[in-house]
């Protein structure tokens, strides 16, 4: 993720990109709606908003790094207590997410493999 001045960018474009962090939680309801949510709202918004362009691909980065880590931890049996503990790293980096991007602040999810560039 570049290093975007995001309080140059007028609030809709911010807004925008903060739904493509929060729609991800809808995977706590819907199954893969963590993939679904972001990835809606980057296709619909991308080519309107750079920002949102960044943040999508930050964000479905993030969610498919996060299945990846929990599959892991089902298949491997013995890291099955991790699934809770990666699910509220989630959870809480999520909403760390789309609170920054609110608020105009630079925000770069940990340990994310990038996927989508």
């Amino acid at each position: 993720m570049t290093e975007t001045n995001l309080a140059a960018g007028p609030g809709n474009e911010r807004q925008w990109a903060m739904f493509c962090h929060l729609s991800a939680l809808s995977g706590f309801l819907i199954p893969f709606g963590n993939i679904i949510g972001p990835l809606i709202v980057w296709q619909m918004k991308k080519q309107e908003f750079p920002l949102v362009d960044e943040h999508g691909k930050a964000s479905l980065n993030f969610q498919i790094s996060g299945l990846i880590y929990i599959a892991i931890c089902f298949v491997t049996i013995v890291l099955i207590p991790l699934i809770v503990v990666i699910a509220l790293a989630i959870l809480v980096l999520t909403i760390i997410a789309a609170v920054k991007v609110a608020n105009g602040v630079p925000f770069k999810y940990p340990l994310t493999f990038r996927f989508i560039k």
